[in-house]
């Protein structure tokens, strides 16, 4: 047996659902979410984006609200009046959720991390979403010596296997809370 399958092994035995999967394989509920979960945590992303989503069901409906509407139904996530201005922008840009990491990241507030976990939850494309769990974990555990988590993602590409590319970020969130939670 590998190590990462090993270590798989182990964070799928200790794993707990991370709250923002509720949203399972929907694009825009997916996209809107991971945009609104950055520098907040998912307990209260959670909250907002299922505010959001009674009143915004879809980009289209999204796209008729204003820019100050969309800031007063996502506060008080972090950054809220930068976000309520990306969502706005682009729910302009858009009538679907792109399905590639291209097109994806030319969204404003979309970066790697997003448009991956878009890609791996929403369309079932196998990417790698790296994050600061994913980051600090993978350094951890040795598998890169990294310092940023866009090299963590390139390193990761390189040496995990794709089967367990779909799993990483699912699986590193929810061992990275439980072991801050502990911390604390």
């Amino acid at each position: 047996m590998s190590n990462f399958e090993k270590v798989f092994r182990l964070f799928r035995k200790n794993y707990k659902a991370i709250p923002l999967e509720v949203f399972g394989k929907d694009p825009y509920k997916t996209l809107i979410s991971t945009i609104l979960s950055a520098r907040t945590k998912d307990e209260l992303t959670l909250k907002v984006s299922e505010k959001l989503f009674k009143k915004a069901p879809d980009i289209k409906t999204l796209r008729k609200l204003s820019e100050e509407e969309i800031k007063n139904l996502i506060y008080p996530v972090g950054f809220y009046k930068v976000k309520a201005k990306h969502l706005k922008k682009l729910s302009g840009m858009i009538d679907k959720i792109p399905d590639n990491l291209e097109e994806l990241i030319k969204l404003p507030g979309v970066g790697r991390k997003t448009a991956n976990l878009v890609l791996n939850r929403a369309f079932n494309i196998p990417a790698i979403a790296v994050d600061t769990h994913v980051h600090r974990i993978s350094n951890l555990l040795g598998w890169v010596k990294t310092k940023t988590p866009e090299q963590t993602e390139k390193e990761l590409i390189k040496i995990l296997p794709k089967k367990y590319w779909p799993e990483t970020n699912k699986l590193f969130v929810s061992i990275g809370q439980q072991f801050r939670n502990k911390e604390k």
